[in-house]
């Protein structure tokens, strides 16, 4: 186990705490595996009815996974360490979203990638006025993994490939209108909402309904018909053309927005959601992910796109391929293709 992950039983509810301030909560190997490992444990456990997922002290429930730790591994080891770190994670997702005991998955502060990953599969998703939600991954030359084709698919009026392509982040009020929250709580009714859920997991969903409050109005609802045209396309070229045809100041900064992100995982995620759609079992989709994950490592733009934006921070990535019509359909192809029989993903 880990002191990265805080792990107890309050009463009748597992809570596990994630606990990594300093790097905003952003997951490990170790902490997926004390995360699946005490969630295993209390699926068995009679005595435990539900589990609560939040995070310590600081900022932030979960800002993603160990960035710096894959790029180290594409760089150093062939991506290894790095699809190990997947595989995992993608087991952990998976357990989750097929928990047989209700999961309450407060989303207090920063919930972007792998914060993404351990909250949508919870049965309850509480956002407070400090959620700020996203899937950033396409910035950094990634793809909106951890379940988040099957997520992000399923959103109304192509919101899903807005997200996935541009990272826009949503506020509380905004991931309630979308539905990526279920309950919209103040901050300070978070404590009072976690004892009365240890006292009584049977009443979850109507503890919540009383301590919620109506959120502030939801800026990206007046915006919604505009992500719905500009956004219908599965073509990012189609996509682009769209917003180059408006010259409204919206469609002017979501155009500039797309400039910095790569063209190949832009491109990798409007396919992955296409897919994700038409899919039936999460498992397939962990499967998929999982694919691409293991090629997309390993292709130039990650190291590259986390260069720029994480460790460097010059926000100058140099994408290869540069442009959308340089990302063949076949490099698409590849990247999804089936890895040999004993490399796939397997759930726990």
């Amino acid at each position: 186990m880990t002191d990265e992950v805080l792990i107890r039983t309050d009463g009748r509810v597992g809570h596990i705490s994630l606990n990594r301030p300093k790097a905003l909560h952003a997951l490990t190997l170790p902490m997926c595996h004390a995360m699946s490992a005490a969630l295993s444990d209390w699926a068995k456990d009679e005595a435990v009815e539900a589990a609560i997922v939040d995070h310590a002290e600081g900022r932030g429930f979960c800002a993603g996974g160990d960035i710096a730790f894959l790029r180290n591994s594409a760089l150093n080891d062939g991506g290894v360490s790095g699809r190990k770190f997947f595989h995992d994670e993608y087991q952990l997702n998976h357990q989750m979203f097929e928990y047989p005991k209700p999961i309450v998955a407060f989303m207090d502060g920063v919930t972007m990638g792998g914060g993404v990953g351990i909250s949508q599969p919870a049965q309850f998703r509480v956002a407070t006025e400090h959620t700020r939600f996203a899937m950033p991954e396409t910035g950094i030359g990634l793809f909106p993994d951890v379940g988040g084709g099957w997520y992000l698919s399923r959103l109304p009026g192509r919101l899903g490939q807005f997200l996935a392509l541009t990272g826009a982040r949503l506020d509380g009020a905004e991931c309630l209108w979308a539905g990526l929250a279920t309950h919209y709580l103040p901050s300070d009714k978070l404590d009072d909402a976690k004892a009365r859920i240890a006292e009584h997991p049977d009443r979850i969903a109507g503890i919540l309904s009383e301590l919620s409050v109506t959120p502030p109005p939801a800026r990206i609802e007046e915006n919604a018909d505009k992500i719905a045209h500009h956004f219908k396309s599965d073509g990012l070229e189609e996509i682009i053309a769209s917003l180059e045809a408006d010259d409204g100041e919206w469609a002017m900064k979501e155009r500039a927005t797309l400039r910095t992100k790569s063209p190949q995982t832009c491109k990798v995620a409007l396919r992955q959601l296409a897919e994700a759609a038409r899919l039936d079992d999460f498992a397939d989709e962990m499967a998929m992910e999982y694919r691409i994950a293991s090629r997309v490592l390993t292709r130039p733009d990650f190291a590259e796109g986390v260069r720029a934006v994480i460790v460097d921070k010059t926000g100058d990535p140099k994408w290869d391929p540069a442009t959308p019509e340089g990302v063949s359909d076949a490099l698409i192809d590849s990247i999804f293709a089936p890895l040999p029989e004993h490399e796939e993903w397997k759930p726990l």
